[in-house]
């Protein structure tokens, strides 16, 4: 009779550790798709400051970058050449933290900023494979 406890025992515990497995993988899903974002919002800030330190190039839209998720190229005028290494910078950063799948755009209108992070975030639970984070700027 004391076998039998035993190895009910053991059973019920056996499946408790499984539970709490399951509940550990959640956990490191939830917590790397909590670092995509942070890593988001710092890549929006990245940009946002290297605009700054061009201010002359930022208040003429000049930072205005269409949807990419490849680095963008050079475009070879000699007065853009801060800009483009700062947007080659950004979407290099940006893929490297949050993987191939990051892209990025940036709007200017009425001398307003709307920058735009996307990437892949379908490990989090009721992620998706679209989150986007906007943030809007005046500079």
């Amino acid at each position: 009779m004391s076998l039998l406890e035993v190895l009910i025992a053991v059973l019920v515990l056996a499946i408790g550790l499984l539970g709490v497995a399951a509940l550990q993988a959640t956990a490191l899903r939830n917590s790397q798709s909590s670092l995509e974002r942070n890593q988001a919002v710092i890549a929006s800030y990245t940009i946002l400051d290297a605009m700054r330190a061009n201010l002359v190039s930022a208040r003429a839209g000049n930072y205005a970058l269409a949807r990419t998720c490849t680095v963008p190229t050079a475009a070879g005028t000699p007065a853009d050449v801060l800009r483009d290494a700062d947007q080659q910078d950004w979407i290099r950063d940006m893929q490297a933290v949050m993987g191939g799948s990051a892209c990025g755009l940036i709007e200017f209108s009425g001398g307003v900023y709307t920058i735009t992070v996307e990437w892949d975030d379908s490990r989090g639970s009721g992620g998706s494979n679209a989150q986007k984070l906007k943030t809007m700027v005046q500079i």
